[in-house]
């Protein structure tokens, strides 16, 4: 049997290096590819096909969430596990949403990793002790809550809060600048928010972007 071919999707370097020397201890699995940013991790799992996405929240451009989404939706096959320092419900429900098979937390140890990976594989979906006591309050939640963004408002979204400018937003998403400034007037009208300050709050308190970014 061939091994579990891994994508590491994280923007510390060191962090990658940790988790590529604890999975080099797992039989079987091996890493085959690394990214820095969600959509580096987009363009190498379609590039690579892993069979798993070991995937960080917060990264720049392009945030894990909607990177898995992007994955899920777009590239037949891949599972993608999240990784995060947070087991809030929050997190656990937008991860969930942006169609994750798994929630890991980065403080967990070599046998816990492997049971995310082996369940992953098997088809269940695996979450970290401490963000599955959220799971019946998220399904009993999930028929009722809508997100209010779509994938493509949320990545103009994080972009905004990470300071780039229309333009330039424009041109790393291949979208017309007026296409953009239609996107940000509708994710302001549906977040009821007016001003630039108030978008980059909301990312932050929803996890789109780090608080030091």
């Amino acid at each position: 049997m061939s091994d579990i071919r891994i994508l590491l999707a994280d923007d510390h370097h060191l962090v990658r290096a940790g988790l590529t020397s604890l999975i080099s201890l797992m039989s079987g699995v091996s890493v085959i590819a690394e990214a820095s940013n969600g959509r580096q991790a987009v363009e190498l799992t379609e590039q690579h096909r892993p069979d798993i996405v070991l995937m960080d929240i917060n990264m720049p451009e392009l945030n894990g969430l909607a990177a898995a989404e992007r994955i899920t939706k777009e590239i037949p096959g891949p599972k993608v596990i999240i990784l995060s320092m947070f087991g809030n419900e929050q997190y656990v429900e937008q991860a969930l949403r942006s169609g994750a098979s798994g929630y890991l937390l980065k403080d967990a140890d070599v046998r816990e990793l492997e049971l995310a990976i082996t369940a992953v594989m098997r088809g269940d979906t695996y979450l970290s002790p401490a963000a599955a006591k959220h799971a019946t309050t998220l399904a009993m939640r999930a028929t009722t809550n809508k997100e209010p963004l779509t994938a493509r408002q949320r990545e103009i979204l994080q972009l905004i809060a990470e300071g780039a400018s229309t333009k330039d937003i424009a041109q790393r998403l291949d979208l017309s600048v007026r296409t953009v400034e239609t996107h940000r007037a509708q994710i302001m009208d549906r977040l009821e928010i007016r001003d630039v300050a108030g978008l980059v709050r909301y990312a932050i308190r929803t996890g789109l972007v780090r608080a030091d970014e």
